[in-house]
């Protein structure tokens, strides 16, 4: 279960680390994370603090995603530089595993708790694939497709290595955005006009990045993701049904025959989660 961040927007929206809290508390086994959280928005210690707690509080089911985000008017109202947020992303990464290393080792002032805490990297462009592969343990795009996919984690493997870490240190995850319909027509234009109300920009620029149609369409379109390479599908649905929908959507996708095709197989693996 992932939830988004903004803290200004142009609609209502939940503040991310407490809807994950909530989400925390109300589950036992479901992983729960930041899909994404903007760091240079919030002060990395506090961030640290609050991830640490999470982690222990949810019996070790949390992951953190961090990103940039894309919103200057964002960035203003929140007192924090746009245009060096990539820098700012990269100290506060540094600043987050500096705190949960450090915890413990100061003998008055002390992070603590500070469970190690699955660090994700949000975003789809090169920087932040090289990104993940230095610092991250794992890297989540958005709007990208499967073919996109399967060669950013040929990029992805590459720079990983390079920076000295096992080709498989990252774990590989991806936002697919899907409106489930039976009528394919209707069902993208809902889900690009949804999109559109939620980004405040032309529904055409989501044209070729919605998944829509029956749920078996989608469901194919969820596997074509994991052969790409993805490990762990995060399922955003451009509708206000997101549970009919998703519900619609797991159902077809478990009756896909090939069982080795099913995401999901290894996040717990990644979020520390016991059988």
């Amino acid at each position: 279960m992932w939830v988004t961040d903004h803290l200004f927007w142009m609609a209502p929206a939940g503040e991310c680390v407490t809807t994950v809290a909530v989400a925390a508390a109300a589950t036992r086994t479901a992983v729960v994370g930041t899909c994404v959280l903007q760091l240079p928005l919030r002060a990395p210690a506090a961030v640290a603090k609050q991830a640490a707690a999470l982690q222990l509080l949810s019996g070790g089911r949390f992951v953190l995603g961090v990103g940039v985000g894309s919103h200057p008017r964002e960035y203003e109202l929140s007192g924090a530089p746009f245009h060096t947020r990539g820098k700012s992303l990269d100290a506060g990464i540094a600043a987050l595993h500096d705190a949960w290393a450090t915890a413990g080792r100061h003998s008055d002032y002390r992070l603590e708790p500070a469970a190690p805490v699955p660090l994700w990297v949000g975003g789809s462009s090169l920087a932040a694939v090289r990104r993940a592969a230095a610092s991250g343990d794992g890297w989540v795009p958005v709007f990208v497709s499967p073919e996109e996919l399967a060669s950013s984690i040929g990029e992805l493997e590459k720079a990983t290595v390079a920076a000295g870490r096992s080709f498989d240190a990252v774990f590989p995850a991806v936002v697919m955005v899907t409106t489930v319909g039976d009528d394919s027509v209707k069902a993208r234009t809902a889900g690009t006009q949804w999109l559109s109300a939620l980004y405040g920009i032309p529904a055409k620029a989501f044209g070729r990045h919605l998944v829509a149609g029956p749920a078996e369409h989608c469901a194919l379109a969820a596997a074509r993701y994991v052969k790409a390479g993805a490990a762990h599908v995060i399922v955003l649905v451009a509708d206000d049904d997101a549970l009919g929908q998703f519900r619609a959507l797991a159902a077809a996708y478990d009756r896909l025959p090939a069982p080795d095709d099913r995401p999901l197989a290894h996040v717990q693996d990644m979020a520390g989660v016991g059988t």
